[in-house]
Formats: structure tokens, C-alpha cells, sequence
């Protein structure tokens, strides 16, 4: 594979049996953004929970609230837009980004005050996407907070900035794959060729994800010059 081959996004994620929770970013052909948030789960506690919709805003959401052990690590807005950011995430900070935003701070540095998830011996990864819908000149922005090593001794941060090219995204996913720790994403974000509808791309992307691990799938196409969008949402226990 060279460095600039791109993949459909069901060629890099199928067989792999837990990517963990993932977030893509990209447009169509046709030059409509297309983002993606998925998650997935092992225990009874990541595996208790729905994506819900709010006045456009994605939360997760306990599925049985009387089996929650631990709200901390999967409760929270994944989904959240400020001005033309649209920002995704896969933990909480979505707010602090988005309350960044508002206090007039650039996306790396609206992160500067996070770090990697506290769930030893994993040490998560928090990922991030920040995309911008000017119709004029869009683009995102994707980030990783991840363990300096083994031991959670410190924090790396890497943020990729890309513009929007038609028929390309990147995808950035919390795993490798399955383990025990679970080895912890490395690289740069994927680069995906994007194609197909809404539809087309939510199923594949869905059917993609282990049977056994999926939990929630949440995708959004949006129009740059109306700001109007679409959106597909599948909850494994609904």
C-alpha cells in the first residue's frame, strides 16, 4: 500500500474485531461532508448504552440506567456544533472543546487541558474532529491524546489538519484491535475513499463493525451552502 492509496472504509475496518470507538471525517464526490462516530464495546458496562439525538446534538445514553457501574467513561455529548465547528469526539471533551471555541481558542489548544482516558492498563485514547463547514474553504482537523507509555506516565498530542478534497476522509479509531491491554492506535488518521449515499456508506460501515462488539453507529451528511443535513443513527439495543 502506498502512502496516499485510500480505502473504502468497510476494507479497513472489516476483520478486525474491536477498533474500539472511531471517528471519521470527509466529503463525497458531490462535495457534501460526510461525518461518522461509532462505538463499541466488551464489558456489560460499554455495552449498555444508545446514541440519542437532541436539537442536533448526539449524546450516549445508558440503554438499562439500572445497570450503569461506571457513568464517567461512556455518558457524554459526542456530537455537538459551535458556529460552523462541527465537533465530534469520543468522550467528554466534546464540551471542552466546544466551550473553547467560545472562549476563543483554537482547536489543540482548546485540548491542551485534557489527557488520555484513566482506565489503566488501557490508558484510551481521546480522539477528536473538528470540522469546519465554511463553503468556502473547508476542512478538519482530527486529534489524539494517547498514553506517552505503558505506564500512563505522561501525554502525547497530535492534531492532523486537512482540507476537504472530494472523495476523501480520514478515520481515526481509540485500538489497534483486540487485546489485553488493548494496544492503543498509532499513526496517522486513515484515509478513506468516500463513496456511495448515506445509506450506502451507513450500512456498509455498520455491517463492517464486529457483530459481536458494535453497539452504536451515528452518521451525518451535511450541505455546505444550505448548512441543511441528513443523518443515520443505529443502535445495537434498539
Amino acid at each position: 500500500m502506498t502512502p496516499y492509496e485510500s480505502l473504502p472504509i468497510e476494507r479497513r475496518l472489516q476483520g478486525n474485531p474491536y477498533p474500539g470507538r472511531g471517528v471519521f471525517a470527509g466529503m463525497t464526490p458531490n462535495g457534501t461532508v460526510r461525518i461518522a462516530y461509532f462505538i463499541m464495546g466488551r464489558s456489560a458496562n460499554s455495552r449498555n448504552r444508545v446514541f440519542v439525538v437532541r436539537d442536533g446534538e448526539v449524546f450516549t445514553e445508558p440503554f438499562d440506567a439500572s445497570k450503569v457501574e461506571d457513568p464517567s467513561l461512556i455518558i457524554y455529548a459526542a456530537i455537538r456544533q459551535y458556529g460552523n465547528q462541527l465537533i465530534v469526539t469520543n468522550g467528554n471533551q466534546t464540551d471542552t472543546i466546544y466551550e473553547g471555541f467560545a472562549a476563543g481558542k483554537t482547536f489543540s489548544k482548546a485540548l491542551e487541558s485534557r489527557f488520555f482516558e484513566p482506565d489503566e492498563p488501557n490508558f484510551t485514547p481521546r480522539i477528536s474532529a473538528a470540522v469546519c463547514l465554511d463553503p468556502v474553504a473547508p476542512s478538519y482537523q482530527i486529534s489524539i491524546l494517547k498514553s506517552l507509555d505503558e505506564i500512563g506516565s505522561d501525554c502525547v498530542r497530535y492534531t492532523f489538519a486537512y482540507p476537504m478534497k472530494p472523495g476523501l476522509g480520514h478515520l481515526i479509531h481509540t485500538y489497534v484491535t483486540d487485546g489485553n491491554p488493548l494496544p492503543t492506535f498509532c499513526g496517522e488518521p486513515e484515509r478513506i475513499a468516500v463513496a456511495g449515499g448515506l445509506d450506502d456508506f451507513t450500512r456498509k460501515l455498520w455491517d463492517a463493525l464486529d457483530a459481536d462488539n458494535r453497539i452504536s453507529l451515528y452518521v451525518r451528511d451535511v450541505d455546505l451552502l444550505s448548512g441543511e443535513y441528513e443523518e443515520r443513527l443505529i443502535n445495537r439495543n434498539r
